[in-house]
């Protein structure tokens, strides 16, 4: 299983500190068992003006990591998928880095606000996605350059949304839409939303963190995916975007494209490198262009004809 995955992270224009932090993990890594093909990708922002975000997020996804290092749990007949096995293995990451990170603000933070992040991880293999999902980070379900599902935020106006006391246009311009109901840390229990996703060859995910889809709306993120553009290429053009339109809080993104085919990646291969080489190649066909008018003219001049 061949999967091209690019990551990119960026402090963006208004924050001082980044407190974002991912992870890509791959059945290569060293230590990591719990696969044969595939990778696990994880993105966690840790809570702006709470103690110790950063450190929330980086501890969240080391947990995660971890997890790799373990056999997947047993899974039993007419039991919760993400009980057990493969996905049983997500959950208990959560389940441990909301306990640590916890018991971090307990022991050390004490009085002030209490550390958190959100956590995305998503475990892909041959045939589907696994996803596990706490807070406003958002993973998207891409084919044919069509979004065709996404993970639900766990956000307050999200929440009014879903009630029916706010609509979709009211919540992107409330200034609420940074509250959170749901992270990693603050609560001693935490509810994990877990989605299971069928994937072909071809598709494409997009983990992000808000500081992306605050500032770049699900009509511009298509437009992106729909260009067949590299991962690497998606990625940085959607942490610009979101720079472009105040880049507000810290912007990560890891863009995962499932068994492309070698068409594609030629395709791909091709365009950068025209794209990186392009400008150099002109200047030399002029070079050539400038002195083959020079010989021709020194030529003419000495009577060559």
């Amino acid at each position: 299983m061949r999967i091209d995955i690019a990551a990119q992270t960026d402090v963006g224009r208004r924050k001082q500190k980044n407190e974002d932090y991912y992870g890509v993990f791959r059945e290569d890594t060293p230590g990591l068992e719990l696969f044969q093909e595939g990778a696990l990708l994880c993105v966690a922002d840790g809570l702006g003006g709470h103690v110790g975000g950063d450190i929330a997020s980086k501890l969240s996804v080391s947990i995660m990591k971890d997890q790799l290092r373990k056999p997947p749990l047993p899974v039993s007949d007419g039991e919760d998928r993400f009980q057990g096995g493969a996905a049983g293995v997500l959950r208990e990451g959560f389940r441990l880095a909301n306990e640590s990170v916890y018991r971090t603000n307990r022991d050390l933070v004490k009085s002030r606000r209490p550390m958190g992040t959100t956590l995305l991880s998503v475990l892909v293999s041959p045939d589907e996605a696994l996803i596990a999902n706490v807070g406003d980070s958002r993973c998207y379900h891409i084919r044919e350059g069509e979004i065709i599902d996404r993970t639900r935020d766990h956000s307050w106006v999200d929440e009014q949304v879903d009630q029916g006391l706010m609509t979709k246009a009211e919540a992107e311009s409330d200034f609420r839409k940074n509250i959170v109901t749901r992270s990693i840390g603050t609560h001693p229990v935490v509810e994990i939303d877990g989605y299971a996703w069928a994937i072909e060859p071809g598709d494409m995910l997009l983990l992000c963190t808000d500081g992306l889809v605050n500032m770049v709306k699900d009509p511009a993120i298509k437009d992106e995916f729909a260009k067949n553009a590299s991962p690497a290429e998606i990625a940085q053009q959607l942490v610009r975007l979101a720079n472009d339109n105040g880049g507000r809080d810290n912007i990560t993104v890891i863009v995962a494209d499932i068994s492309p085919s070698l068409g594609t990646v030629m395709r791909r291969r091709v365009r950068s490198f025209s794209r990186r080489r392009g400008a150099k190649l002109v200047w030399l066909l002029l070079a050539l262009l400038y002195g083959g008018l020079c010989f021709a003219a020194g030529y003419l001049a000495a009577g060559g004809i």
